[in-house]
């Protein structure tokens, strides 16, 4: 399974509604709002990197009221 942390900047004010659209987002799993330099992390989870890509591209980042996102892909493997 892949799986990615998007972190997300968005419009000042927007954070709840984002929050709230990602998670209607069947490959988004977690969601959190953070203090710092991103606004919003979401843990992103698909059964290829091909899938987890289309839903980070087209889904997530045409979002309205997102400015822009930072994708770390999880290396399979490590850290389990």
């Amino acid at each position: 399974m892949a799986e990615a942390y998007v972190l997300v900047n968005c419009d000042l004010g927007a954070e709840e509604e984002i929050i709230s659209g990602l998670k209607q987002i069947e490959q988004v799993k977690e969601v959190h709002g953070t203090f710092g330099a991103y606004d919003i992390i979401a843990k992103v989870q698909a059964e290829s990197t091909d899938k987890l890509r289309e839903a980070i591209t087209w889904e997530i980042r045409k979002m309205a009221k997102i400015r822009s996102t930072l994708t770390l892909t999880v290396v399979e493997g490590q850290g389990e």
